[in-house]
């Protein structure tokens, strides 16, 4: 069963894409993006192998730093919106 919450701290967005396949992950992230302040940390959670690719390239094309830790089987992205 995919768990697909999203929660905000001050300064953090934390995004639940475990169990999602490819776009969602990155569809949900454009999503979160759309509204947040240059700045703003955002933490996504996927499963999905594509996921490795796809939101790393998606931030590269619209000036957002990304990076990426990976433990038992989860991805971990970490973007900074850029300005």
């Amino acid at each position: 069963m995919a768990s697909t919450g999203s929660w905000s701290l001050a300064t953090e967005t934390r995004l639940d894409a475990r169990g999602l396949k490819c776009p969602l992950p990155v569809l949900k992230l454009e999503k979160i993006l759309a509204t947040a302040a240059p700045g703003r940390r955002i933490v996504i959670l996927a499963t999905d192998p594509m996921a490795r690719v796809d939101i790393p390239l998606y931030c590269r094309q619209h000036g957002h730093a990304c990076q990426l830790a990976e433990a038992d089987g989860v991805l971990t992205f970490t973007i900074s919106t850029g300005g």
